[in-house]
This record gives structure tokens, C-alpha cells and sequence, in this order.
């Protein structure tokens, strides 16, 4: 039988199961490809809130990677929340040493708005994350924290990417999810801009949406497609599991990451 691609999530475990690392390998096994993990943070975490969370330390992070990196191999790696200064310093140091592409989510809050990276790792994931991505994908808030740019409108969206490239990822997604009307997100590489629009779901439960994106993104980098092309289908994807979302348990519940096997 072919070896499927091979995508490997650096993330925190979600022991709900709308995000994090069990919403990245729900997504890679949906599109194809073969999902490994790196887990750096444990969290308690429901549809109502994050009630925990529990860094791994660094050595630990360290050997799972090389793990999975040196027998098995790797063809697009994503990383999600990193908790912790050191943890960003130590997945930067890490991915320099990978010839493949990486989708760095710099998961800052949860959907609730529960802190997931400590405020200390700012200048980290500035100076040494960024920079290791070929592809960074913010959502509004994580831009703002990032550059001190504050996006209220569509026209605003073009600063917020200028802004997030300055620090070195060779493209940026910038998720316009937060405004009114359309979802509507740019992608650019400081010269070529590609805007993807998708109608807005009447659907509150989206818990995952922006670690499903990211890992929709990295499952098709691995697959061999163009930045653009990878976006492009992760955007269709998440936009199908965003209006197939469901309810689970008392608050937000998940997107749907196997809806296109139910449609």
C-alpha cells in the first residue's frame, strides 16, 4: 500500500476533542494524509472552558519530536499551542533543523478566552517562530497581540498581514473570521494577495476552527500543493465543518471534522 503524506501536529491534547491536537489528527486523517503528534501542554478543557492547563517540560516535547522526525519522517509539521517561553524556543529550535514546511497557529486564547501561551513568550514567538513558518495563520486577536494592529474592517486586513510578515514567515493568512458580513481572509506573501471569502454560518458551535484551518493547511503542503491551493482547500474544508458544527455538552460545541463523510 502508498505511504500516505506524513503531518506532524506540535500542539496541546484538548480532552474534549473540538481542538488542539485531537481536532489536528480528526483533520490530517480527513484529508488524506497520516497525522502524528508532539504533545506540549495537557489541558482540561470542555465545551464550556479550558478548567486546566499542564506544560510538559521541554525534554519531553524534545524527544517526542525527534522521535517521530528521525524514524518516520515528516512532510509538513503545524504547531499549536506552546504554553510557554521555553517551549516556543525549544519547537524553533527544533523546526530549524526540518526541510519541510511548517504552518505555525500562534494560539494565544482559547475560544473562551482562557489564556494558552504564557504572556512572557511574545517576544519568542516574534523573533524565533515567525520566522521558522511558511506559513503563519493569526486570527484578529492573536494579530493584535502580535503587532499592536487592531483590524475593524476588511480594508484593515492588509496592514495586519504587512505587519505579521515583518517578522519573517514567508506567507500570512490573515483570518478575517472575527468581522461582519462574509468570512473573509487574506492571504499574501508581501507581493501576491489572495482574498478567500466564504458565506457566515449561522452556527455557534466552532470550537477548533482556527487548529482545524491550520492542519487542513499543513495536510495540503504535505500533499505537494502551492501555498495558495493548500489554503484554498483548508478554507473549503473548514468552512463545511463550520456549518456541520454541533452541539456537545453545555457551551460551545466542535466543528465537524468528518463532515464530509456524512454529507
Amino acid at each position: 500500500m502508498p505511504i500516505p503524506p506524513r503531518v506532524l501536529t506540535v500542539a496541546g491534547s484538548d480532552s474534549g476533542g473540538g481542538a488542539g491536537v485531537q481536532a489536528d489528527l480528526k483533520t490530517m486523517l480527513a484529508l488524506g494524509t497520516h497525522g502524528m503528534s508532539v504533545i506540549t501542554a495537557v489541558t482540561a478543557q470542555n465545551s464550556l472552558g479550558v478548567q486546566g492547563a499542564w506544560e510538559l517540560p521541554a525534554e519531553a516535547v524534545r524527544a517526542q519530536f525527534r522521535s517521530v522526525v528521525d524514524d518516520i519522517g515528516v512532510q509538513a509539521v503545524k504547531t499549536g499551542m506552546l504554553a510557554s517561553a521555553e517551549l516556543v524556543e525549544t519547537v524553533a529550535g527544533l523546526l530549524a533543523g526540518v526541510r519541510a514546511p511548517v504552518v505555525v497557529d500562534p494560539v494565544g486564547v482559547s475560544k473562551h478566552g482562557d489564556a494558552l501561551l504564557a504572556a512572557s513568550a511574545l517576544e519568542a514567538v516574534r523573533t524565533r517562530l515567525l520566522p521558522a513558518a511558511t506559513v503563519a495563520t493569526p486570527n484578529l486577536d492573536e494579530v493584535a497581540w502580535l503587532t499592536g494592529v487592531r483590524v475593524t474592517r476588511e480594508a484593515d486586513l492588509r496592514a495586519a498581514a504587512e505587519a505579521v510578515l515583518s517578522y519573517g514567515p514567508r506567507w500570512a493568512l490573515i483570518k478575517g473570521g472575527h468581522l461582519d458580513g462574509d468570512a473573509v481572509d487574506l492571504l499574501t506573501d508581501g507581493t501576491d494577495e489572495h482574498w478567500l471569502r466564504a458565506p457566515r454560518h449561522d452556527n455557534r458551535h466552532t470550537h477548533g476552527t482556527g487548529c482545524t484551518l491550520a492542519s487542513a493547511i499543513a495536510a495540503g503542503l504535505a500533499k505537494g500543493a502551492s501555498v495558495p491551493d493548500a489554503v484554498a482547500a483548508a478554507k473549503e474544508y473548514v468552512t463545511g465543518a463550520i456549518a456541520a458544527g454541533f452541539a456537545l455538552g453545555g457551551g460551545i460545541g466542535p466543528v465537524d471534522h468528518g463532515w464530509a463523510f456524512r454529507r
